[in-house]
């Protein structure tokens, strides 16, 4: 019955069920379709984008552009140090909590000028090339701006209000698409490709700044309040650490290769690791989409907790599973599609990356657990431990083994930390990680996944082209998932 009157909610009153937020699965559903529809449609033009920069410029000068990317991404936690997601935890929990956004973004403005500054001393030690280092304090001001982006999106996802959130990335994946593409076909240089995402990432900002002052909020005034200030870092500083420990582990293996002067090898790990992102495009919709709704329930219900998070959980597995082992099989296919026989070299990258996107998918609900329940400098103790083996690993690996040594470090990484994550979580927080009464799903996924690997993998299918496959995989995949469905439910749970 909860099924169709959301069906003729859709049906009838489109506007109100998209726009408004009705009920709590009602708000989480819609708020999945906004960041579903905004990062598919971010994801897809920008991954055009990388193909086409890719095929236009070769694999060396992709490589430059990635490595100047890696190495600003490096910076990345410093602009925010965790506050922008405990401030969406803090108004998720009470609206009052709203007026510290003033001085919350005065301090994101501050934190842009420090990074940049880091970031124009930084450019000078990591590579002598001119041209490399414009484009890092390009791509580095680019970053400034999407991060000021993000302590609005903050309220908007406190408010469970995503669309507007959405609305932002569209525009500036659209603008960074169209002005690439234009210079590309133009004027095609890295340097010019920096400008495109500098410009994309202002017209973000301009859509927020009116989204926010078109409902109304009178918030947006610089407040220098040291008092909050302190309020916010001392909740969010293990969050900031465990992001610097991130950046690093997401981002040293790009910018040793870098480094190390193996730039076409950075642009063939990089291709494989910009189609593991598109792979890991449900994680992080489905994340986001739950995330304020595990701290409401929090605060509210832990019995409405738990029903949140086995619909979290399943959920991740879902899709998960699938996408990890459809991209294992189907990755020779998927890299001579994409890109040009020169990208060869990017297969075993990618298959090894598909273990590390399993991975994540496994890690990431684990991770937002422990921050609803307050556990987050539980956490910076594993981002230290990623920190340490990757960039260990890295400078082993990467001179004797190139792409190859840096994608084994990666899920090296990732393999540790989870196991890390899932101790703290069952040490620290009150949720049954894996419920009883979830089994017949995680049983139907499992099958599912084993009878479409045994379907894509014959001749017949694994010859034709790879959307076709790709196609066949994802029909069986859902057939064989609903009709085990209820048989696996009434065999684990008589």
């Amino acid at each position: 019955m909860r099924v169709w009157f959301y069906i003729k909610n859709i049906i009838f009153h489109p506007k109100s069920f998209f726009l408004d937020n009705i009920g709590v699965r009602q708000t989480i559903a819609k708020n999945t379709f906004w960041l579903g529809f905004s990062e598919f449609v971010s994801r897809v033009l920008k991954f055009f984008l990388i193909v086409f920069i890719a095929r236009i410029l070769g694999a060396t000068e992709y490589g430059k552009f990635t490595f100047a990317l890696a190495f600003v991404a490096l910076f990345s936690a410093l602009l925010d140090l965790g506050v922008s997601t405990i401030a969406t935890r803090e108004f998720a929990k009470s609206k009052e909590r709203e007026k510290d956004f003033p001085a919350l973004f005065s301090l994101k403005v501050v934190l842009g000028f420090v990074t940049f500054g880091v970031i124009f001393v930084g450019s000078f030690f990591i590579t002598q090339n001119p041209l490399i280092r414009n484009l890092i304090l390009i791509l580095g001001a680019s970053m400034i701006v999407s991060s000021l982006c993000n302590i609005f999106y903050a309220f908007f996802r406190a408010r469970q209000r995503m669309e507007y959130e959405s609305w932002g990335k569209i525009i500036q994946a659209i603008v960074v698409t169209g002005i690439g593409f234009l210079v590309l076909l133009t004027i095609p240089s890295i340097q010019s490709l920096g400008l495109a995402y500098l410009v994309g990432a202002l017209f973000a900002f301009g859509v927020v700044l009116f989204f926010f002052f078109r409902k109304g909020h009178s918030l947006l005034r610089f407040r220098f309040n040291k008092i909050t200030w302190k309020s916010y870092l001392a909740l969010s500083w293990p969050l900031a650490v465990g992001g610097i420990f991130a950046t690093l582990y997401s981002n040293t293996d790009s910018a040793m290769m870098g480094y190390f002067g193996q730039l076409t090898q950075t642009g063939w790990y990089n291709a494989a690791a910009k189609i593991m992102g598109v792979v890991l495009i449900p994680l992080g919709l489905i994340s986001q989409s739950f995330f304020p709704a595990l701290s409401s329930f929090y605060e509210k219900s832990k019995e409405g907790l738990q029903r949140i998070w086995n619909y979290y959980i399943k959920s991740i597995i879902f899709f998960g599973a699938p996408l990890a082992v459809g991209g294992l099989v189907l990755a020779p296919k998927i890299i001579y599609y994409i890109y040009d026989p020169s990208f060869a070299p990017s297969i075993l990258a990618f298959q090894i990356l598909m273990v590390v996107a399993g991975i994540i998918y496994l890690s990431s609900p684990l991770n937002q657990l422990l921050i609803v329940y307050n556990q987050q400098k539980k956490m910076f103790w594993v981002a230290m431990a990623g920190a340490i083996v990757n960039i260990a690993l890295n400078a082993v690996l990467i001179p004797l083994y190139s792409l190859y040594g840096a994608a084994f470090t990666t899920v090296i990484t990732y393999a540790l930390m989870f196991f890390l994550l899932l101790y703290l979580a069952r040490k620290h927080t009150a949720v049954r990680l894996f419920s009883r009464k979830s089994l017949g799903d995680f049983l139907s996924i499992l099958i599912a996944t084993a009878v479409m690997y045994a379907v894509i993998i014959q001749p017949t299918v694994y010859r034709l082209n790879v959307l076709f496959c790709v196609l066949i995989g994802a029909v069986v995949y859902f057939l064989v998932f609903f009709v085990t469905r209820a048989a696996a439910k009434r065999l684990i749970m008589p």
